[in-house]
């Protein structure tokens, strides 16, 4: 089914304005928990692997049914499914805040992430049903600047609400925020039409059941190993993820072969422009998604800085990341192309570093005033990367491998920014040697050592991203061509 009647242009806009909406809030409750994670561990208890499972609860579900989440689209009904996404999106934002323990809010959280994957994939096909022409490239250039206000209104509005404690809630309110927003957006869902494809796929339970396993099995070990030694057990749980995984691959073929629907496109991996950008992908997100962990977890562990300062310690990255996504995608990249990722990364690669090198020089008990400058860089690295970066990845896609390419795409990035959170987390965590002699000098320890680490990440981005580039230099998109990021970046 798709739209018989081009409704009204009133409508349709009133329409994209809901959908912007779900997309902003997932993005807003990715980076609010990054900056009210060490209070709610200090509120509930539990470990300090704790904090990273706040947020990998959250995206690794989203990631793995992401794909899934399409497909049901495809099958049922877009509107149906965005209906049902934000439904349980609001429950489980209730839950959450009522949560009596971590285990309780760890589960709550991933039933959000799944909830955000019914929610998700939904709004681009609704948005390339109701818009054509000059209107759909006004319509997909809005979703970047709705994201870009997202990001850097996420940590201070998160820093905000937990810091003014209203009615006793503290960090409560991060999620209470998200039961009006999320009734708003339901109690205007009318506005949608429904669209599903004309051609229903049929659901890879199989396949979704290994990408389920094989990720969980390579994450539990990066954000559990640390803190117990790294026994034997974690080095088999991930040779059984990387096996798993490996499986998923050939399941994928045997099921093409057999004339069923894949989760993924096979023939995506025969370009290896394609499979360098999934692995440029999973790097890239896992430094952004890691560090800003890090960059918190000293404030708030280290310094003992209250939550809003640290959400304005991540301001200067958020808001140089949304202008220099802005001015990639106006300027830079219909100008210079694909050789804007090379900057960005070259961006990102100083401010990591400088980053780095403040918290190595900085006195344990100081707040590192040259921190924010540093995150400046890196955000705008972000921003010039990320851009050109989904623009390249599909340009070499076949027109019936899109919507698969796409949705890999979105979701090898947000599994990306869980190992992130894993690694780079876990580095941070315990990182302490016997020549720190408070927490302070623990904490600047491990934020230098995460930092170093995302370095030597993106280094090997560097060195994926060339090889997703053809051999010929390829033309400068057309200036007429929308340039659009990817709606979920962070």
């Amino acid at each position: 089914m798709s739209y018989t009647n081009t409704p009204p242009p009133q409508r349709r806009w009133a329409a994209l304005a809901v959908l912007l909406a779900a997309e902003a809030m997932n993005l807003l409750d990715a980076t609010i928990m990054t900056v009210a994670a060490p209070v709610i561990r200090a509120g509930l208890g539990g470990s300090a692997s704790d904090i990273q499972w706040f947020s990998a609860a959250y995206t690794l579900p989203f990631a793995v049914f992401l794909i899934t989440g399409g497909r049901l689209g495809d099958m049922l009904g877009r509107r149906r499914m965005f209906r049902l996404g934000m439904a349980g999106f609001v429950l489980a934002s209730l839950g959450c805040a009522l949560a009596p323990s971590t285990t309780a809010l760890i589960a709550l959280r991933a039933v959000q992430g799944a909830a955000a994957a019914l929610i998700i994939p939904q709004t681009i096909g609704m948005i390339r049903a109701m818009f054509t022409g000059p209107e759909l490239a006004r319509a997909m250039g809005a979703i970047g600047p709705v994201m870009g206000l997202a990001a850097v209104t996420g940590p201070v509005v998160g820093g905000a609400l937990t810091q003014a404690d209203v009615l006793g809630s503290s960090w409560r309110a991060v999620f209470l925020v998200n039961v009006p927003l999320g009734a708003a957006v339901l109690a205007a869902t009318p506005l949608l039409r429904e669209d599903r494809a004309a051609l229903r796929p049929r659901l890879d339970l199989a396949g979704t059941m290994l990408v389920v396993l094989g990720s969980s099995l390579l994450v539990y070990p990066l954000i559990q190993g640390g803190a117990r030694g790294w026994p034997g057990w974690c080095w088999a749980m991930l040779a059984a993820g990387g096996a798993m995984l490996t499986g998923f691959a050939a399941h994928q073929r045997r099921r093409a072969r057999g004339g069923r629907s894949p989760l993924v496109e096979p023939g995506l991996f025969a370009d290896r422009g394609f499979t360098a950008a999934l692995l440029s992908s999973v790097l890239f997100f896992a430094v952004v998604g890691g560090l800003m962990l890090v960059v918190v977890l000293q404030m708030q562990l280290g310094l003992h800085r209250d939550v809003l300062s640290a959400g304005f310690t991540l301001l200067p990255w958020s808001a140089t990341m949304a202008l220099s996504s802005w001015a990639a995608g106006a300027w830079l990249v219909p100008r210079y192309g694909a050789r804007v990722m090379s900057a960005g990364l070259l961006a990102l690669l100083a401010g990591v570093v400088s980053a780095a090198v403040v918290y190595a020089t900085s006195p344990p008990a100081s707040y590192p005033w040259l921190l924010p400058p540093a995150l400046a860089v890196a955000g705008t690295g972000q921003g010039l990367y990320a851009v050109p970066f989904f623009t390249t990845a599909l340009h070499r896609v076949r027109p019936h491998e899109t919507g698969s390419a796409a949705g890999l795409l979105n979701a090898v990035q947000q599994l990306g920014g869980t190992l992130g959170v894993a690694l780079l987390g876990s580095l941070f965590l315990h990182a302490a040697t016997p020549g720190d002699p408070t927490p302070a000098a623990a904490a600047l320890t491990g934020a230098r050592n995460a930092f170093c680490a995302a370095a030597a990440l993106v280094l090997a981005t560097a060195a994926t991203t060339a090889m997703m580039l053809p051999r010929r230099r390829p033309s400068p998109p057309s200036p007429d061509q929308p340039l659009v990021p990817d709606a979920t970046a962070r």
